[in-house]
């Protein structure tokens, strides 16, 4: 490392990183654990070993107050890096409704389906389109209120009744409010794991 050492590095910061040491000689082991280190690999690390790390790095960060995102932002401050504040969830959209323009709010929406270059919004009495692509909408959205079940398919998890797995061995969503059930596709079956 150019300028300083891993281990001059460690002593400087302020408590709060997790710093993994991962070097070729292990005879700094002891002074990377004197400097807080979480854990300490040595070259060349195995898929299996950094991926134990990495699993252990995202529990520690998960229980501490504030979680991941407190995390980065604190890390980020200390390293001299102002990071752009988050944007506040959508709370409206401007839908078009026929031949009107409807205001809804988003408590409203129960789900959004994207439709060649529009997206469909669901509601309890009806459907409105929006223009706004499924990616940009998807980062608009509170990601605990609202959950991608499908490349195609985005829904208000307060809205979803129940699951379960249809003759096909697809997992289905039964909506409140909703006729319709909805397949989540493989990708997105862990949501439900605990359901």
């Amino acid at each position: 490392m150019p300028g300083l050492t891993g281990l001059e590095v460690a002593a400087r910061l302020a408590a709060g990183p997790r710093v993994v040491f991962i070097t070729a000689h292990d005879h700094y082991a002891v002074d990377a654990f004197d400097h807080a280190a979480c854990d300490y690999l040595l070259k060349p690390a195995s898929a299996e070993r950094l991926a134990r790390t990495v699993g252990r790095l995202k529990t520690a960060l998960r229980a501490q107050p504030g979680g991941e995102a407190d995390a980065l932002r604190a890390l980020l401050s200390q390293l001299g890096v102002v990071a752009a504040p988050a944007p506040a969830p959508l709370q409206w959209i401007r839908a078009a409704h026929g031949r009107e323009t409807r205001l809804i709010a988003i408590d409203e929406v129960i789900y959004f389906q994207s439709n060649d270059k529009y997206t469909s919004v669901y509601l309890q009495d009806g459907e409105s389109l929006i223009r706004t692509p499924m990616r940009q909408l998807r980062e608009q959205l509170a990601e605990a209120q609202f959950w991608q079940i499908h490349r195609s398919i985005i829904v208000a998890a307060k809205f979803i009744e129940s699951t379960h797995t249809d003759f096909r061995g697809r997992l289905m969503v039964k909506l409140k409010g909703r006729p319709e059930q909805l397949v989540v596709s493989r990708n997105y079956v862990d949501l439900f794991r605990q359901m």
